[in-house]
């Protein structure tokens, strides 16, 4: 065998088994797998190598450009490893066959886009499906966004967003699941399971989790922004949904924009391979985030060479735009600046996400154009992001059971958002149908055929300003046209319809583009042209209905004070107005429950309910009392809590009955209390379980989420729901990094939500 031959075997089982020690056996398809790719590599130059490193932007090209643009150029030479933000089985299969036809290797491309939360049928932003608390459904939506972008030519989605966020300030709080690490965690996993399956069918697509690491809890809610915390917290609060979703057998890891330890996370050793590799075991590869690379010379970290072989050798195998990867690493080599120990390595890992794809088999997998005309947005799966906007739905106030709705009388729809069809979807929609979602108006026009009357008003614009409101929304969103008339003429409109109405649906909050990427706020209030509006309409007497847009959580004290029904619906995608009215009038059962605190004001911000208590914590119930933990403005309590969200009907909870109050190490225990569905109408509820452990070697939070169910109540129905607690479940990362239960006392606590809980104790042994 040639020396090179032997290097590169050596080189391959030293990477794929994480060290010479490791004794596990490779499966017969492993091994398969890394014989192939071994045999590619031993043929590549170290151009080659690098070239499939390189990640660039396709700039949406046309399959009449495919042979003539830039990127053909550089995928004949060998110099591309994948493209994003390119769609349609023509254009991929016209660029994946300059790959596979024109280039020397003829080595397949990966083809990746932001399917965030879903395809051409959208459901509900992340945030919005991260309200369901049923794993099942999440999966599902993950799994129909894979069948849609895959029948498009799609193999690869740069999801899910896994930050925990505890700051609304924060646009892409939208993006993520909330809070919470445990909640996080479960939705992680479903999202990857959704997304890849087995990895072996023609449907299912790379995931790839990002932001690794801290993205979500940027300094002041200002997007790309610094993030400081202890390893402690980032082991206990932050990291549980990344570890989840490589427990799941995640394929890609893009890495985030922030630094951590004061190292950006593209460059941090620490990150990419000890904690990733090393102590997680993943094996898949990683990315950058858009121009992750050359933004580190901002940070000031180098010149482009410089972070190209830092990003490298931290462990980041692709790099998305920057071409820092194509420009540097050859010269950085020859400087010994970089090892092509670390070149191979990031090469075989994109390499081997391209087998596992079935790409060297049929580079043309994804590219039916007869799945894609079957498959995609489809009535099917249009049900299904129907039911997943409804599940997904908050009600936070329904006072005197103002909601459900008549299907009779008159009903006064006025908002910017009760005839808009470009701003149901939320952020990062990018392969949206803008003009065929379901309006609020089309959906009530649909339910109550001639059984009521609609009249409508526009009310209000997003803003008063027109110049920020274009930064707001029509900045990625040309569809959306602003109404020139004053704020005076439009209110006046609304007040006339609002006197012939009955009830007033006020559909109000946010624009599409108020959250996302590069969407950070300082005021998490409704825009004031439109609570201008809300407070006119709230004086007509009238029974006033919020149908509440928003990709974050927001300070809605007013809202809460005057208004009597409140119902938050997030941006709920290809089929809002069908599920805004099915909930509206009662043919479903709100049953969403929040995944991130409110806030009664931006000042309390972060407030998230899994704090530690200070010294000297403010008694419960108390609003201020001088030298305590507390403002002299406003009390400690958030507007609606974790967990928080009503239902059309009434859940009582027993107490609590443990099977023992003691629990042994490597023991478990049960939790159990009877629910019942006291109320008239048939509903679900989520039963959430909290634990606290009273006395540690390291302070721990107030209660922490450790379980929830959903459940499925008929009215006048009791069901005994049944929590299993073993020394797992009591486990935290203490001051020396070490997964421990440690012996003490705990609180168990189960309720309808992070407050309003019951409570009783038992002991670790």
């Amino acid at each position: 065998m040639k020396r090179a031959n032997i290097l590169v075997v050596f080189l391959t089982l030293l990477v794929l088994n994480g060290s010479a020690q490791t004794k596990k056996p490779l499966s017969t398809e492993e091994a398969k797998m890394n014989t192939f790719i071994s045999n590619l590599m031993a043929k590549m130059t170290v151009d080659e190598k690098i070239g499939q490193l390189n990640l660039p932007s396709s700039g949406d090209i046309t399959t009449g450009q495919a042979n003539s643009s830039d990127i053909s150029k550089k995928i004949k030479e060998g110099q591309v490893g994948g493209l994003f933000n390119i769609k349609g089985v023509d254009k991929i299969k016209a660029v994946q066959k300059i790959a596979v036809e024109n280039s020397r290797m003829k080595i397949p491309l990966l083809f990746g886009m932001d399917v965030i939360h879903g395809y051409n049928t959208v459901f509900p932003i992340p945030l919005g499906v991260s309200c369901i608390w049923d794993m099942a459904t999440v999966q599902k939506s993950a799994r129909i966004a894979a069948i849609e972008a895959s029948a498009s030519g799609i193999n690869w989605t740069f999801s899910p967003m896994v930050d925990i966020s505890r700051d609304p300030r924060w646009g892409r709080i939208s993006e993520g699941s909330g809070e919470d690490a445990y909640l996080g965690s479960q939705i992680a996993a479903a999202m990857v399971r959704g997304y890849q399956g087995k990895l072996q069918a023609n449907n299912e697509i790379l995931a790839c989790v990002k932001h690794y690491a801290l993205y979500g809890a940027a300094e002041a809610g200002r997007d790309y922004n610094t993030t400081d915390m202890s390893k402690v917290r980032m082991y206990n609060e932050y990291f549980p949904p990344y570890k989840a979703a490589v427990d799941a057998g995640a394929a890609s890891i893009m890495a985030s924009f922030n630094e951590v330890d004061g190292i950006p996370a593209t460059g941090s050793k620490w990150l990419m391979t000890d904690v990733l590799r090393n102590q997680w075991g993943f094996k898949g590869f990683v990315v950058t985030d858009y121009t992750g690379i050359p933004e580190m010379i901002a940070h000031g970290m180098g010149d482009l060479q410089t972070v190209s072989a830092l990003a490298l050798n931290a462990g980041v195998d692709m790099d998305m735009v920057g071409e820092g990867f194509l420009g540097t690493l050859k010269k950085s080599l020859a400087e010994k600046k970089v090892g092509i120990a670390q070149i191979d390595r990031a090469c075989r890992l994109v390499l081997q996400a391209k087998y596992k794809l079935g790409l060297f088999t049929d580079p043309y997998k994804f590219c039916n154009a007869e799945r894609a005309q079957k498959e995609v947005f489809s009535p099917a799966n249009r049900q299904v992001a129907r039911e997943v906007a409804g599940e997904s739905f908050v009600l936070l106030k329904n006072n005197n059971n103002l909601l459900p709705l008549k299907k009779s009388g008159t009903i006064g729809l006025i908002g910017p958002l009760a005839d808009n069809t470009a701003n149901m979807y939320g952020t990062w929609s990018v392969a949206a149908l803008f003009d065929q979602s379901v309006t609020v108006l089309q959906g009530l026009k649909n339910a109550l055929g001639n059984n009521a009357k609609v009249l409508t008003a526009r009310g209000a614009n997003f803003l008063a300003d027109s110049t920020m409101e274009h930064r707001y929304v029509n900045i990625h969103n040309p569809t959306y046209k602003r109404d020139p008339r004053t704020e005076a003429e439009m209110i006046k409109e609304a007040l006339e319809v609002a006197k012939k109405s009955d009830v007033i649906v006020a559909t109000i909050g946010e624009g599409s583009e108020f959250t996302g990427e590069s969407s950070s706020v300082t005021d998490i209030q409704i825009p004031e042209t439109q609570k201008n509006l809300l407070k006119a309409l709230a004086k007509t007497g009238k029974p006033v209905v919020l149908v509440l847009f928003t990709g974050r959580p927001l300070a809605l004290n007013w809202e809460q004070e005057n208004i009597p029904a409140i119902l938050n619906v997030w941006f709920p995608g290809s089929e809002a107005g069908s599920a805004i009215a099915d909930v509206l009038f009662g043919d479903v059962n709100p049953s969403g429950k929040l995944s991130t605190t409110f806030p009664q004001n931006v000042g309390q911000v972060p407030l998230y309910y899994a704090h530690k208590n200070t010294g000297r914590p403010l008694a419960e119930g108390k609003w201020f009392e001088k030298f305590r933990s507390n403002y002299l403005d406003v009390s400690n309590d958030p507007l609606y809590p974790f967990g928080f969200g009503l239902s059309y009907t009434t859940f009582n909870y027993g107490d609590i009955k443990l099977s023992s109050n003691t629990l042994t190490k490597g023991k478990s225990i049960t939790a159990s209390v009877t629910l019942n569905n006291t109320g008239k109408y048939d509903g679900k509820e989520v039963v959430q379980l909290y634990i606290q452990d009273l006395v540690g070697s390291i302070t721990r939070p107030v209660k922490e989420l450790k379980g929830f169910q959903k459940v499925n109540l008929k009215a006048g129905e009791s069901k005994t729901i049944t929590f299993n607690i073993s020394e797992n479940d009591l486990k935290f990362y203490n001051s020396d990094l070490k997964f421990v239960a440690e012996p003490g006392d705990f609180k168990v606590f189960i309720g309808t939500n992070s407050r309003d809980v019951k409570e009783a104790s038992f002991t670790l042994k």
